[in-house]
C-alpha cells in the first residue's frame, strides 16, 4: 500500500479522479465503493476520506471533472458558430454526443445526490456556467425576451434535450425503427424556436 506522503494532495486527487474516470469508461458508478477506489490506487480508504472529506464528495469531484470536460467541448462547438441559432443546435448536439460517448460518467452527473448536504459553491459555479451558456445564446436569438422568459425557455429546452438524451443513451425509445436522438433534438429546437 502506498503511504500518504508518496503523493502530494493534488497528485492523490488527480490519481483518484483518473482511476474513477477510467473505471467509468466500462462500468457504472454503482459498482464502485470507497474501498474499491482506494484499492485501485493502492491506498487505504481513510486516506481518501482525509483528502476528499467523504465518499459522496469524492464522487462530486468526479462529477465536477466530467462537467469540466463537457463544458470545454460545449464552448468549443459554440465558439465555432457565427450564427447563435446554429450554436444552440450545436450545443444541444454536443450534450447528446457527450452522453453517448460517456454514458457512465454522464449517468453519475444526474444520479449523484448530496443526501442533504449543501452543494459546494465550486460545483454550483460549474452548473451555472453550463446554464449561462444556453441562456446567453437565447438572449442573442430573442433580445426582446425578458430575463425570466429566457430562463424559462432555457429550462424547457434543456429538459427536452436532456430527456431525449436520456432515452437515446439508454435506448428506450421503444420503436420498431431505430430513432436518432439528434433528429429528435433538431425537431424539438426547430419547433420551439419557431413558436417562441
Amino acid at each position: 500500500m502506498a503511504r500518504r506522503n508518496d503523493h502530494t494532495r493534488e497528485e492523490l486527487i488527480n490519481l483518484t479522479l483518473d482511476a474513477v474516470n477510467g473505471f467509468l469508461e466500462e462500468h457504472s458508478y454503482h459498482d464502485l465503493s470507497l474501498r474499491k477506489i482506494a484499492g485501485m490506487i493502492g491506498y487505504v480508504p481513510s486516506t481518501l476520506v482525509n483528502v476528499f472529506g467523504n465518499y459522496n464528495l469524492l464522487l462530486l469531484h468526479v462529477v465536477a471533472k466530467t462537467l469540466d470536460n463537457l463544458s470545454t467541448q460545449a464552448k468549443d462547438v459554440v465558439s465555432q458558430c457565427k450564427d447563435p441559432e446554429q450554436a444552440l443546435y450545436q450545443l444541444a448536439y454536443c450534450y447528446h454526443d457527450f452522453a453517448q460517448a460517456n454514458p457512465f460518467r454522464w449517468q453519475l452527473i444526474f444520479e449523484h445526490n448530496m443526501n442533504g448536504e449543501v452543494l459546494p459553491e465550486w460545483q454550483q459555479d460549474r452548473i451555472d456556467n453550463m446554464t449561462t451558456m444556453l441562456e446567453t445564446l437565447l438572449k442573442v436569438i430573442a433580445p426582446q425576451r425578458t430575463d425570466y422568459e429566457v430562463l424559462q425557455a432555457s429550462r424547457v429546452l434543456w429538459s427536452g434535450v436532456h430527456g431525449i438524451t436520456l432515452l437515446s443513451v439508454d435506448d428506450k425509445f421503444f420503436a420498431a425503427e431505430p430513432i436518432d436522438g439528434k433528429e429528435l433534438i433538431e425537431n424539438l429546437l426547430s419547433h420551439y424556436l419557431t413558436n417562441w
